[in-house]
Order: C-alpha cells, then sequence, then structure tokens
C-alpha cells in the first residue's frame, strides 16, 4: 500500500472512490456502511490539492481505496455548513485552548473502499494525514452526521477523536469530534 499526498493526476481517482459512497449516489440500504455528504467538482478538488496539500490517499495496485481530506477553516468557509462551524469555534475548548482557525482545521471528509475496510488502511491513512497537518495545526476538528454510525464507531473507536458538543445544523444532528495532532494512533 502507498500513502501520499494527492496531486493533479489523483483527481479521477479520487472521485471514482467518492462517487462510490456520496449520499446521492447510494442506495437507502447502504447508507447504514457509511456514506460522504459533501459533493465535490473537479475543480474544488484542484483548489484543496494545489492550495492546501490537502487530499491524502492510500493506494493499493494502482488504485485510490482511500482518501482524507483535510484543509483550513480558510479554505473551508466557502461552504454554509463550515462558516456555521467556524462562527461556534470561539465556544469550544480542547486541550485547554479555545479552538480558533488558527489552530485548528476541518478534517474530512473521509472515504474507504469496503473492499479494504477493517484493514488498517484507515488508521495508517489518518496518521500519514496527521504527520502532514500536525506541522500546521494543534487541534483537528470533524463532523459525522449522527445518522452515519459507521463513520462515528470508526472515529470515535478505532480511531479515538473526542466528541466536543453534538449540534443541529440544516434538520441534521451531528457529533462534533476533535483530536490533538501530536497523537498517533498506531
Amino acid at each position: 500500500m502507498q500513502l501520499k499526498i494527492a496531486t493533479l493526476d489523483d483527481i479521477d481517482g479520487i472521485l471514482k472512490l467518492h462517487n462510490m459512497y456520496q449520499i446521492d449516489h447510494i442506495k437507502e440500504e447502504d447508507k447504514k456502511d457509511g456514506f460522504v455528504t459533501t459533493a465535490f467538482s473537479v475543480e474544488e478538488l484542484q483548489d484543496i490539492i494545489t492550495q492546501e496539500q490537502g487530499i491524502f490517499v492510500a493506494i493499493i495496485d494502482g488504485e485510490i481505496v482511500a482518501y482524507v481530506m483535510s484543509a483550513s477553516w480558510q479554505f473551508w468557509s466557502k461552504w454554509p455548513m463550515f462558516a456555521f462551524m467556524i462562527k461556534d469555534l470561539p465556544n469550544l475548548k480542547y486541550l485547554g485552548k479555545k479552538l480558533t482557525v488558527d489552530n485548528s482545521y476541518q478534517y474530512g471528509p473521509v472515504c474507504v473502499n469496503k473492499k479494504v475496510r477493517g484493514t488498517g488502511v484507515l488508521e495508517k491513512l489518518f496518521d500519514f494525514a496527521l504527520e502532514s497537518m500536525s506541522k500546521r495545526y494543534e487541534i483537528l476538528v470533524t463532523f459525522v452526521n449522527k445518522i452515519n454510525q459507521r463513520s462515528y464507531e470508526a472515529h470515535k473507536r478505532k480511531l479515538g477523536l473526542d466528541v466536543i458538543q453534538e449540534f443541529e445544523y440544516n434538520n441534521n444532528k451531528y457529533y462534533e469530534m476533535v483530536f490533538d495532532t501530536k497523537k498517533r494512533v498506531n
């Protein structure tokens, strides 16, 4: 397995994997196995790759089997959900610090192909992404839709993220989770 920071050449593979699990493309009965909610255009992926170096991928036999996105709050701020979260950051405290756009970043979405789930790919890719992001930020922040139990369990049980609060946005309920970027899973 190869872990790397994605380049523009990886966009097709990222989109192929993303579209397999994006909520608009999956059957209702498959949602229990996890999903990603945010849709991305090629241009948005180009931006996160070139501006943030913020997509981390796992490749097996030439195929992208998992990705983790991570970027500054400034990058994510054009999406209303993230603007909402940014506004609330000063109300949150972790590691004895108030969260800010300078000491934290938004992690996710994350997507792992079903055929490699349970093999440690998520944990290895998470640590690989942390290695890079910890050079810029102390605290990882993310959210998980409460109906996405598979993602919640993976982040809470496998990776050890802490729930900092629960919130509601656009008629959906979410867990907001945090992690100390100095730590590693493996």
